[in-house]
């Protein structure tokens, strides 16, 4: 059986699973939140726990839809992203619910989906090492495979080791994202990427200053999403000066290379402190958070004019959108930082397994993704033209008509 077609009878057999549940509702979760028992802290209850969690949830619902905005600079490849980042957050929020509910027995809360949001956000991060490079059905396929393999990472941070810091996931997200990427990324082996010119233009940079200025302001509700109310301030003041830090340094490193400010590289790594932060959040005050994010900016920078090129030509693949230099080598950062101000050597062996999981599974991923891809023309790489009705690069021009009543009708094509 051709694997396209193995892949929409899957489809289909979940579909009908899914409609299998709604009749059946003995097999559900339980969902109804306990009234009048003890929340995350004594003046709390689990209701108002519930209430406090649910409009950072909103938010990183919100980052998600974001981070694709934060990687729309390729002129003729802007809708693609659009649906390869709703396909894969629907596949990978699908199928960890799944795994928590059937094979974890975890009832849904705002506990299980934020953690269900945070899957979706790191592998939309992560697919952007790898964007354009595949066919659209496989972003959603990507995303199924994605979710245990996120799982293992988690079981393996906070079941298997004890001790670990990480509240705001510089590891469980940032570097699982780039890691897992890099994996796919060396399973598929597309290496004509390097012939891919990624024009841009002011407005398609435009679009990625507008999501990495907005992040920056949702990224407190990102990081302290599970946290007890009674530290979520602490979490945002150490988020914000962190985020600080790296808006000064990556100015100043990108001006010291280059003279002027790169703005493709200044919008990633402006947000580089609050990758880093992630793991030291709460251990950590708000001046030792800006140092984290000043070294964490220049960091950034730094992978981006130098490591990235020297690592895509050794290793052979190209990184699209830089993943590395944003949440890989600025996650690490911030596992170390962990390590130094809370968890000590358990973070470092945490660091280390974390990449290894990570780079496993996403090749595992990559091996799959190049099998059921079939042939991919050099055309349909990076592509909106090749999957999307109406697509024109260039302005169209209309006519309008004004009516004798003086109102003015919807445009009409000149063409």
């Amino acid at each position: 059986m051709k694997p396209k077609l193995l892949f929409r009878y899957a489809s289909l057999f979940f579909i009908i699973f899914c409609l299998f549940q709604m009749v059946i509702p003995a097999f559900a979760s339980p969902y109804v939140t306990p009234s009048g028992e003890t929340g995350l802290t004594p003046d709390t209850n689990n209701v108002q726990d519930e209430l406090h969690k649910f409009h950072k949830n909103m938010d990183v619902w919100f980052m998600v839809m974001l981070v694709a905005f934060l990687m729309l600079f390729i002129k003729k490849f802007e809708w693609g992203v659009c649906l390869a980042t709703m396909l894969t957050l629907a596949g990978s929020f699908i199928s960890h619910s799944a795994i928590r509910q059937f094979v974890l027995g975890q009832p849904w809360n705002q506990d299980f989906m934020i953690m269900g949001v945070f899957c979706g956000i790191t592998v939309v991060i992560g697919i952007g090492v790898f964007l354009g490079t595949i066919k659209t059905w496989q972003y959603l396929l990507a995303g199924l495979l994605f979710a245990p393999a996120w799982l293992a990472v988690e079981w393996f941070m906070f079941t298997y080791l004890k001790g670990v810091v990480d509240p705001g996931g510089s590891m469980l997200v940032h570097m699982v994202a780039a890691y897992w990427g890099w994996g796919v990324l060396i399973g598929l082996q597309e290496k004509r990427s390097f012939e891919e010119p990624f024009n841009t233009t002011t407005h398609s940079i435009s679009f990625v200053w507008l999501g990495s200025m907005l992040l920056f302001v949702l990224w407190p509700s990102f990081v302290t999403a599970l946290l007890p109310g009674d530290l979520v301030t602490w979490g945002m003041m150490t988020t914000y000066m962190a985020g600080l830090g790296s808006v000064i340094s990556a100015y100043l490193t990108c001006v010291a290379f280059e003279k002027k400010v790169d703005p493709l590289v200044y919008t990633y790594a402006l947000l580089a402190g609050m990758v880093s932060i992630g793991a030291p959040l709460i251990s950590v005050g708000p001046w030792a958070a800006l140092g984290i994010g000043l070294i964490a900016g220049v960091i950034s920078v730094v992978c981006f004019v130098k490591l990235h090129p020297w690592l895509c030509e050794k290793i052979g693949v190209f990184d699209v959108m830089g993943v590395h230099n944003l949440h890989g080598v600025p996650g690490v950062w911030g596992a170390i930082a962990g390590a130094i101000f809370a968890a000590g050597y358990i973070n470092i062996v945490s660091l280390v397994g974390v990449i290894l999981i990570s780079l496993v599974t996403g090749g595992i991923t990559g091996i799959i993704l190049k099998a059921t891809r079939g042939e991919m023309g050099q055309e349909e790489l990076f592509s909106d033209e090749s999957m999307f009705l109406g697509w024109n690069p260039e302005p169209t021009k209309v006519m309008v008509t004004e009516r004798k009543d003086g109102s003015v009708p919807s445009t009409q094509s000149a063409e």
